[in-house]
């Protein structure tokens, strides 16, 4: 037994040696003293002796599994202690201070504006269901957007929402009214990858329901978070649109601040950017979330946190925001 022993802690020694990384010493460390090893299956194999074997090899076995894991531990000791430290004291190393996400700033900026407005934030699920992407919103089975081309359909009966609207009616089913709510989050879409479009990107939900709600209302709102979001005033055309959770609908465009309105990739050398769709929030929509139509109105907008990131800071493609090198981040006047 004596010899065995012996042996056991030797083959470790000799193991411990070659062992350049703490990895390497984890993994010696479960092949000798682990619950698997050599050394615990001696023992364990005590119960099984007689007495007087018990007497003369219980101490020896266990101080000898003891010094075995004070060998392992002194070499991961001597590991953490090598790393070499040989700086000159006259060396400067700069560390570099790290940057939110453009997309995460602008974000930032149009929720506490709509905070100061007295919107509540709100999030919802990104899988969502069929019902609060597209029924709710007044969107009926044989709708465009629901088409296998538009939307990523998943496996459990599920979908990944193809925009914030959907969290309207979780809002009106959760608050009632009067209601004043934005909710930002990533959406999906099939698209085709260019310039100005992405399959993943993020939008901001805004939703106000009340009496007496306008669209001049909704007009005020926007030209405040643009105004406020590019500290100046910018130019804005205002014209109809279609979707059917509001009626009527529209589209705020905003004029395009990489090429100046001339003309580019990012705008589709049409000098305007399309910003902010908007609209009065179509009664069915009301009667979804549990609100009288006839007691109250509302508007809901949907601002493009991404394009609206490349526009404050002049990013001419969409797929540098998703591209993860962060090295893109340091070409960005970002504060």
């Amino acid at each position: 037994m004596e010899e065995k022993l012996l042996k056991i802690k030797n083959d470790l020694m000799e193991a411990l040696k070659g062992a350049l990384k703490e990895a390497d010493v984890l993994n010696i460390k479960s092949e000798y003293v682990g619950k698997k090893s050599e050394i615990q299956n001696i023992l364990t194999s005590l119960k099984d002796m007689n007495v007087e074997d018990k007497r003369k090899y219980g101490s020896l076995i266990n101080n000898t599994k003891k010094e075995m894991e004070e060998l392992v531990n002194k070499k991961l000791e001597d590991l953490e202690n090598k790393i070499d430290i040989n700086f000159d004291d006259t060396t400067n190393y700069e560390v570099k201070n790290g940057s939110l996400h453009p997309v995460t700033i602008v974000a930032k900026e149009v929720t506490d504006i709509l905070k100061r407005m007295g919107f509540t934030i709100v999030s919802g699920p990104e899988m969502e269901s069929e019902y609060y992407n597209f029924e709710a919103l007044n969107i009926p089975k044989d709708h465009p957007a629901r088409d296998m081309q538009d939307t990523y359909y998943l496996d459990n009966g599920m979908l990944l929402r193809t925009q914030t609207s959907a969290e309207q009616v979780h809002a009106m089913e959760k608050y009632g009214a009067p209601l004043r709510i934005c909710a930002p989050g990533r959406t999906f879409r099939n698209e085709d990858v260019d310039a100005s479009h992405e399959n993943t990107f993020f939008q901001l939900e805004g939703m106000v329901i009340d009496k007496d709600i306008s669209i001049e209302n909704l007009m005020y709102v926007m030209k405040c978070v643009l105004k406020e979001v590019f500290h100046k005033d910018v130019d804005v055309r205002l014209r109809p649109g279609f979707f059917p959770f509001t009626e009527p609908s529209y589209e705020l465009d905003c004029s395009c601040l990489i090429c100046g309105g001339k003309g580019c990739p990012t705008c589709k050398n049409s000098g305007w950017i399309e910003l902010i769709p908007g609209g009065m929030v179509h009664p069915n929509v009301l009667k979804a979330g549990g609100i009288d139509p006839e007691k109250y109105s509302g508007f809901a907008f949907g601002i493009g946190l991404t394009r609206l990131a490349m526009m404050k800071y002049k990013i001419n493609d969409i797929r540098v925001l998703n591209s993860g090198d962060v090295r893109y981040l340091e070409k960005f006047d970002i504060k």
